[in-house]
């Protein structure tokens, strides 16, 4: 089993910018997988390529379009608009039906032809925002799928899993990444980089995280 090499789930956002970031301090060999799924926000593709470079990390982007045609939602769909509020029934129309099933299954076959047994994700059901397939017993099941499917003992990890926003900035600000993920990510739906628009989920979850990391960093 090699254990000095890993691949991450890289999609230029807050948490698989820090799975990054964790990621190289934690092996010699890293690599980033990045998807094409036909989202409306193409910059998130960009940013992913920007930050791997900047980081020296290499990165293959593969196309997965046909998720834009079998799951219309609003990261797909322009004409779709992002809730403001998580509904009372179901996941936001944000889920993107199979999304994490299909990454880290492509994800787990890079990996496997080049030789490698770790996937590492962002996923967290710390601060949940009702998609399925964030939550552990989704990635523990996924885990032994992918292990039976391919005779090859993968090791899928998530770092963020029990860890909420708040946490995960102190990661990033430990791994001497802050201002990185801060300034160069894009988590935001509306396509916004960095703070983002500040008004849709993605990025009210963001900030909340962010201030109060903030408010604790600067009493100490």
């Amino acid at each position: 089993m090699n254990k000095e090499a890993a691949v991450v789930v890289m999609s230029g956002g807050q948490d698989s910018t820090t799975c990054l970031l964790w990621a190289l301090k934690k092996y010699k060999k890293v690599e980033a997988v990045t998807f094409n799924y036909g989202q409306r926000h193409v910059k998130e593709i960009e940013c992913a390529k920007a930050i791997c470079e900047k980081l020296g990390v290499p990165q293959t982007i593969l196309d997965m379009q046909e998720l834009n045609q079998l799951a219309p939602n609003a990261l797909t769909r322009s004409e779709i608009a992002v809730e403001t509020d998580k509904p009372e029934e179901g996941p936001p129309n944000t889920f993107v039906e199979g999304r994490n099933l299909l990454f880290l299954t492509y994800a787990a076959i890079y990996a496997k032809t080049h030789g490698i047994n770790d996937v590492i994700t962002g996923v967290s059901q710390s601060d949940f925002s009702g998609y399925p397939d964030c939550r552990d017993v989704f990635i523990k099941s996924l885990n032994v799928t992918l292990n039976l499917a391919m005779d090859f003992q993968f090791n899928l990890i998530t770092p963020m899993m029990w860890i909420d926003k708040e946490e995960e900035w102190e990661m990033a600000d430990k791994l001497g990444g802050f201002d990185l993920v801060r300034n160069e990510t894009l988590t935001c739906y509306n396509g916004i980089m960095g703070d983002g628009c500040g008004n849709c989920p993605a990025c009210k979850l963001r900030k909340r995280g962010l201030d109060r990391y903030l408010a604790r960093r600067n009493k100490d």
